[in-house]
Order: structure tokens, then C-alpha cells, then sequence
């Protein structure tokens, strides 16, 4: 399984981290929370004879529950602040890598994959943990990552890295209108990534849920009759899960359930029927998901 038991440093030191911008959000506000609790802890005297100048009209005591309840609320907003950065940040290093170990398991025969694909392959995590799978299994076979940023560049440097170089290539694309053609992937994956895929319409409206389909519409038609796709999202999977039954794929499984980035998870793994037959009547399915 490439290098399956890795310390989050080393995982850390190849591929950095993604989501800096929200760790450090989270981490800024964590210290300035810590610091006006402590604040809060030091002065707390003064502060509750301002809170009665403030407010003569109080009953007694009340300023110093006053003053003590702020501070708490403070001090406990910024517990939430620490564990939610760090929480992201295990998401983003040990937890991903973890999880694509994981979805790498669901392929039962890596030895005849020839071709697959990760779709919003990011810097590489779960693309390179299949293309460390191709090269033990020695495999002639190829994985393309995907993604809609200009990331090919660091990419690449960490499949270098992780000396898998000739089993990985990257193209820059729409995870709605993949480049490529119908029946084409052994196997394809996505990790934490279909979930972003209409977000400039805001997460929740009925037209992100529309893009998100159309992406996992994509995943479907691109796979080769028997070919294996496997999903590793947020929040959305039981959606996933319903398109999937409607489009008629075959062994749909869906693991238990992992927090990540501080909501909820699943893998969820499927096959492409090799035979499109229902009861005695040939079907065919609109792959591409044209949904309204």
C-alpha cells in the first residue's frame, strides 16, 4: 500500500496544506479570544466595578456574573477556535492521507487498472497514493489528476517526490465537463472535492446540488462498464447515494461516518454495470446528468 503507517510530518513536508488560509483565520482569532479571556481573568476586579459604574441599577452581584460569564463564553470560544484549526489541520494532512489509504482498499485489483483518474486531485494525496499502488503492484498503468486551479506544477514536484513520476499526469478541467471520453477510466476517484463543485451558486440552493450532480454525472460516464469509482465527500453523500441508485450503479457502499473539517464524511464506492439491462428491456442512461 505505497507507505501506508507515515508520520503527519512527513505527509506535511511533501504536500504542505491546502486550507493555510482557513488554519490561520481559525488560529488569529483563537489567540486574540485566548488573550481577552486572560485579560478578563487578570482584571477581573476593575472589570466588574466598571461594569456597575456602567450600570448602577443592577442588583448586587450582578456585575461580577456579568463579568464572569464573558469571560467564560470567551475563554471557551477560544477552546472552539484551537480545536477547530486543529481539526482542520488534521483533515487536511493525516486524516486525508489516512482516507485515501482507505478508498485505495475499496479497488480489490489494482494489477489490472490501466487507466484512472482523480477528480480535484489538489497536490496530489490520494493521486499519488494510486499511482504508489500501480508501481507495487507493477502495473503499466496511468493516473490523470484533475483539477480546476493551475496546480500541475506542485503536482507534480510531489509525485517526484514520492517517486511516481512516470505513473502520474495532470490536466487543468471542469470536474462538470470532464475532458475526456465516454468509458474511458478503469477507476476514478475524488477526495473532499465534489462538495466545492457549484459553490459560486452558495452550498445549499438547488442549482449547487444541480452542478454537484453534473460532477458526479461526469465520474459516472467516464468510467468503463465494470470500472470502480469511489467518492470521499462532505455532508453531501446521501445525495450522492440517491443519483447513484437513480443512474443505476451497482454494489453502492457507504462507510461509517468520519469528521472532517469539522462536519461529517463518507466514502462512498460504486461499480458501473457492465450489462445496462433492466428485467427483459435494454436501457440506456444519460450519463451526463442534464439536470434543470
Amino acid at each position: 500500500m505505497g507507505k501506508p503507517g507515515r508520520d503527519w510530518t512527513q505527509i506535511y513536508a511533501i504536500y504542505g496544506m491546502e486550507e493555510w488560509h482557513t488554519l490561520i483565520f481559525l488560529l488569529i482569532h483563537a489567540i486574540l479570544f485566548s488573550f481577552f479571556s486572560v485579560l478578563f481573568l487578570i482584571y477581573f476586579n476593575p472589570l466588574c466595578s466598571v461594569f456597575q459604574s456602567l450600570f448602577p441599577a443592577l442588583p448586587a452581584g450582578a456585575p461580577r456574573f456579568i463579568a464572569g460569564f464573558t469571560g467564560c463564553v470567551t475563554a471557551l470560544s477560544a477552546v472552539c477556535l484551537f480545536f477547530a484549526a486543529g481539526n482542520i489541520f488534521y483533515s487536511s494532512v493525516s486524516l486525508h492521507w489516512d482516507m485515501a489509504q482507505r478508498m485505495i482498499n475499496v479497488v480489490s485489483d489494482w494489477s489490472t487498472v490501466k487507466t484512472a483518474l482523480d477528480v480535484g486531485c489538489g497536490r496530489g494525496i490520494l493521486l499519488n497514493a494510486v499511482a504508489l499502488q500501480l508501481k507495487k503492484e507493477g502495473s503499466s498503468g496511468r493516473v490523470v489528476g484533475l483539477d480546476p486551479l493551475k496546480t500541475a506544477v506542485a503536482t507534480l514536484r510531489t509525485a517526484r517526490i514520492e517517486g511516481v513520476q512516470e505513473y502520474v499526469t495532470c490536466r487543468e478541467g471542469d470536474a462538470r465537463r470532464l475532458p475526456f471520453a465516454d468509458n474511458y477510466f478503469d477507476v476514478v476517484v475524488s477526495a473532499v472535492f465534489l462538495h466545492t463543485v457549484g459553490k459560486e451558486f452558495g452550498h445549499r440552493t438547488a442549482a449547487a446540488a444541480a452542478e454537484r450532480m453534473k460532477g458526479l454525472g461526469e465520474v459516472v460516464r467516464v468510467l468503463k462498464p465494470g470500472g470502480v469509482g469511489v467518492v470521499w465527500d462532505l455532508v453531501h453523500v446521501p445525495e450522492y447515494v440517491q443519483r447513484l441508485k437513480e443512474l443505476r450503479m451497482e454494489d453502492i457502499r457507504v462507510s461509517e461516518r468520519v469528521t472532517a473539517f469539522m462536519v461529517s464524511s463518507h466514502i462512498v464506492s460504486f461499480r458501473k454495470p457492465i450489462q445496462q439491462i433492466v428485467g427483459s428491456a435494454e436501457y440506456r442512461t444519460d450519463w451526463r446528468c442534464n439536470i434543470c
